[in-house]
């Protein structure tokens, strides 16, 4: 195993149709069990990753949407440097659809004030 500890494994033929977290947080999609094996050095860190996200999203969200939030965010800053704003694009309308309607239009206000 690499220096990190940290070892993934998807487990072939988890997928069950009709449960799992689904992207808003609710047991709609299919889902397939991820497993990860961190260094104890490394719980704490991946914990308070999670909590702040979950704070910045909604406590009501699943811890797998938190990570899926928190991949999102890494992928879309990885990208950039890459020159494809593909996948930024991409979490940016995840990111706007779960806010709440007057941040919205904020958020538009100041799009297309910076446009102008």
């Amino acid at each position: 195993m690499q220096p990190g500890c940290t070892s993934w494994l998807s487990a072939e033929g988890s997928i069950q149709a009709g449960s799992g977290d689904g992207t808003d947080g609710r047991e709609s999609e299919p889902w397939e069990i991820i497993y990860c094996k961190p260094c104890k050095t490394q719980i704490p860190i991946i914990e308070q990753t999670i909590e702040t996200a979950a704070l910045m999203l909604g406590t009501d969200k699943s811890r797998g949407y938190c990570l899926e939030m928190i991949c999102a965010d890494f992928l879309a800053g990885a990208n950039l440097e890459n020159e494809d704003p593909t996948v930024l694009l991409q979490s940016m309308s995840r990111f706007f659809k779960f806010l709440p309607g007057e941040q919205r239009q904020a958020f538009l206000h100041e799009v297309n004030e910076k446009e102008s």
